[in-house]
């Protein structure tokens, strides 16, 4: 097989053929299929000998994966890239003054994303916008990674959730201040935390709200008038009915807590939130069976079983694992998490793919179709059949561009030895 282009973005076509294509929304599959690119962008796709007869496929180069399948690349929506996904998390960032150190860490972790096929990502909270830095390099091709989304510092109280990012706020002038130097930074979405969460020590618990809808309707206003959606980061039932009165664009982990750690099924509020049309990120960040290693079975079932009531009343929902508080190799295990709670592997990967990139405003990916960015991954086996197979990525392509994972990487530097 000839060598993709790795480096510099030479604009070159290819005709990719496999056992089949899939293309992203529930259902299509080309068998025999082909995908053709040109640069980085798609140009067409369907069966492969119809696409090796169309006049723009005879200059391209043709390379064939027997065994394997083609399927738009991974969205991850919820990821903190600024964080190393280990137990010392918040630590290790409050000690690490370095910026230029820190960024190279990210990169790392970009990178270990875009190994286990995942082609976009929203970074939903950093310091310093140190993603904006980031994001740039990987979109001029200086470094491999997915595409960046990036929040930069989050919302939050004086001494609140995650209040160490540099996005504390007190009041409207704060918040719309606060919103116009995420933007002025680079922006592409705010994040604000409406409730609070895990990892801040004598902040907010989780089922408390931070801010009152008032507050948060200030901030919606304000980023939607720059042109920013926005996330909201809501645990508590309350802090999740003024993320819909408020009318933010996503809802993150939506925990469903009232005044402790279990989970309730507000019947009301979820209505609410269907029609609102809001989608939710639950930020799970792998199977339910690890979770409940740490918190016990029926804890784990209440905490991630509100997924599948969600999924049964209507609610849009999209992938996110909360990387960074949690390993950036998860993405497959969220995955069939919700395998495991009766979604089926087609469902899941248009959740993953077509449903997750629409949710999160990228109108262009999550689609193998004629004029979608060439985001792609070519994976042994067939997915729909057994979603593990995701966990053996033999190419991924963002934008065009090829990327071998790093165990492809190391196999064939052994075959060459």
């Amino acid at each position: 097989m000839p060598p993709m282009r790795t480096g510099t973005r030479t604009e070159m076509a290819y005709l990719l053929c496999a056992d089949q294509v899939l293309t992203g929304p529930a259902g299509q599959r080309i068998h025999a299929g082909a995908v053709l690119i040109d640069g980085d962008t798609i140009v067409a796709a369907g069966p492969c000998d119809q696409l090796a007869a169309m006049p723009a496929a005879q200059s391209a180069i043709e390379l064939a994966f027997p065994g394997m399948t083609i399927l738009p690349g991974l969205i991850n929506a919820h990821v903190h890239l600024a964080f190393n996904g280990r137990a010392d998390r918040v630590d290790e960032l409050m000690n690490q003054r370095d910026d230029a150190r820190l960024v190279l860490a990210m990169a790392g972790r970009a990178r270990q994303l875009l190994d286990s096929g995942v082609t976009t990502v929203r970074d939903l909270g950093d310091r310093g916008a140190l993603t904006i830095q980031l994001r740039e390099a990987i979109a001029t091709d200086e470094i491999p990674g997915p595409r960046i989304l990036a929040a930069t510092a989050p919302l939050t109280l004086p001494k609140g959730h995650c209040w160490f990012l540099g996005g504390q706020v007190d009041g409207p002038e704060e918040i719309r201040a606060q919103i116009e130097r995420n933007a002025a930074a680079g922006a592409d979405l705010i994040k604000v935390m409406v409730s609070g969460g895990s990892i801040t020590p004598g902040g907010a618990h989780m089922w408390e709200s931070q801010f009152d809808t008032d507050d948060l309707k200030i901030a919606v206003q304000a980023a939607h008038r720059l042109g920013l959606p926005v996330a909201a980061h809501a645990h508590g039932l309350d802090s999740i009915r003024s993320a819909i009165d408020a009318r933010v664009d996503t809802i993150e982990h939506c925990t469903w807590l009232d005044g402790g750690m279990t989970p309730v099924h507000d019947e009301r509020t979820v209505a609410d939130l269907v029609v609102a049309g809001i989608a939710v990120c639950t930020a799970n960040s792998n199977n339910w069976r690890l979770m409940a290693g740490r918190l016990g079975d029926q804890r784990a079932k209440d905490i991630i079983g509100r997924v599948r009531w969600m999924n049964d009343r209507g609610v849009r929902l999209i992938i996110g694992t909360d990387a960074g508080l949690s390993p950036f190799t998860d993405t497959t295990a969220a995955l069939e998490g919700l395998a495991d709670w009766g979604l089926s592997p087609s469902e899941i990967l248009e959740i993953a793919t077509t449903k997750t990139a629409e949710a999160i405003g990228l109108p262009t990916t999550g689609r193998i179709a004629p004029g979608y960015s060439a985001d792609i991954i070519v994976a042994h086996g067939d997915p729909l059949d057994d979603l593990t197979r995701l966990r053996d990525v033999h190419l991924v392509i963002t934008r065009g561009r090829a990327h071998f994972p790093a165990t492809r990487v190391a196999q064939r530097k052994d075959a060459k030895t």
